[in-house]
């Protein structure tokens, strides 16, 4: 009989870990660490910009005036009241600072989100093409992602209907996201309203992902909270990531009823504590300090967006719907031979462009790939030029 101890090391998984599919956009990450030379990075959401002296300013004088122990699990008294009042300036979202909870970005808070309002055998409803962790936050919990795939022939803008079809009582909540990760597109207020009342009339929540709200480009942003006529079913989840360009700094939020945030609360109690001390003075400055960084990260996204719809109108075969917030453009490349992540493949190795398969994003998006714009102009242009050779090789 074999000593247990000298048995080769087996790795024993909870089944969970084997329904979580890796993010289609960190394998292309990955394979463009693996080409080689410099390829035109279009696949990633991070500002090309640097976080506001301010606000390192402020992160340096927190760490070197002590500020570096354990905060509440909710967060520094400070920016709870912080983020509670620019909800309500810029968003119209009226919440107390005690309905707010700081967390580890605005993918911890998305997760325990989830955690906290749905149950094993539960539905959380995606609207499709979505960011895709919101599948794995579902099957983390032990509920059940059903994706709801938007027409394409609309711009994938929310359809109530479609969406409210797929909302039952074994319905925990809905995930909306707007504006939107992949497509720019921001939703239709009157949608939105008709789905939120459907997931009330259900005993389910919304879970507002509003992350790129501060970059919206054609039309005043409201968060869902405040227009909705049940407010007490909104989850809105924020960041400094994107509106600052903190996306390192690793800093978001949950707002909303009591008794989902306190839930949160005592859920991140049991993973990670509380955020970064460092993080939330940081985060303190960049809500109540100058504001005119953002204005100026907002416009030049403005530019980058009308230039980016103007080239890909110019280019054979290829079409988007036109971004109305948020920094990416979601690029029809049915014409192309193969699937999106094919597609999206041949690009980087024939091509040195680095962008994002839509199927990454759900069924819905198939036949597309992601391109931010977070990115230079000279980039982006080199990168659609590199598109537009290969659709006139591939045509």
């Amino acid at each position: 009989m074999t000593d247990a101890s000298q048995r080769p090391p087996t790795a024993r998984l909870a089944a969970r870990t084997g329904d979580l599919e890796r993010s289609k956009i960190r394998v292309m990450f990955d394979l463009a660490e693996e080409y080689d030379g410099d390829p035109v990075r279009l696949h990633v959401g991070v500002p090309d910009f640097n976080t506001p002296e301010h606000v390192i300013d402020a992160a340096e004088a927190a760490a070197r005036e002590g500020h570096t122990e354990y905060t509440q699990n909710a967060g520094i008294p400070e920016l709870r009241a912080a983020i509670a009042e620019t909800l309500a300036r810029e968003d119209g979202v009226e919440v107390s600072p005690e309905q707010v909870t700081v967390k580890n970005g605005a993918m911890e808070a998305l997760s325990l989100a989830v955690l906290a309002v749905a149950g094993p055998g539960e539905e959380v409803v995606i609207p499709t093409p979505a960011w895709p962790n919101y599948v794995n936050h579902a099957v983390v919990a032990g509920a059940n992602p059903v994706e709801v795939p938007l027409p394409a022939d609309e711009g994938f803008d929310l359809d109530p209907e479609l969406v409210g079809e797929a909302i039952t009582d074994d319905t925990a909540a809905v995930i909306l996201t707007t504006p939107s990760n992949p497509t720019g597109r921001v939703y239709d207020e009157d949608a939105v309203s008709a789905v939120a009342d459907v997931a009330a009339d259900h005993d389910a929540y919304v879970i507002a992902d509003e992350v790129y709200g501060r970059l919206t480009y054609d039309r005043e942003f409201r968060g869902m909270a405040s227009y909705v006529d049940h407010p007490d079913r909104v989850l809105t989840v924020g960041s400094c990531s994107k509106t600052y360009a903190m996306t390192g700094w690793r800093l978001g939020w949950l707002a909303g009823p009591q008794p989902v945030v306190d839930a949160v609360s005592r859920l991140g109690e049991s993973t990670t504590a509380c955020t970064s001390s460092v993080s939330q003075h940081a985060a303190l400055a960049a809500l109540t300090g100058p504001q005119e960084p953002v204005a100026e990260m907002k416009a030049a996204f403005e530019e980058r967006r009308d230039y980016v719809v103007e080239r890909v109108a110019e280019i054979p075969g290829v079409s988007c719907p036109r971004p109305e917030g948020a920094f990416y453009a979601f690029l029809d490349v049915s014409d192309f031979p193969g699937t999106s992540f094919e597609v999206a493949e041949r690009l980087l190795d024939e091509y040195g462009v680095v962008t994002a398969p839509g199927d990454g994003f759900g069924e819905a998006g198939e036949g597309y790939i992601r391109l931010s714009f977070a990115n230079s102009v000279e980039r982006i242009g080199e990168g659609l030029d590199r598109i537009e050779e290969m659709a006139h090789e591939r045509r």
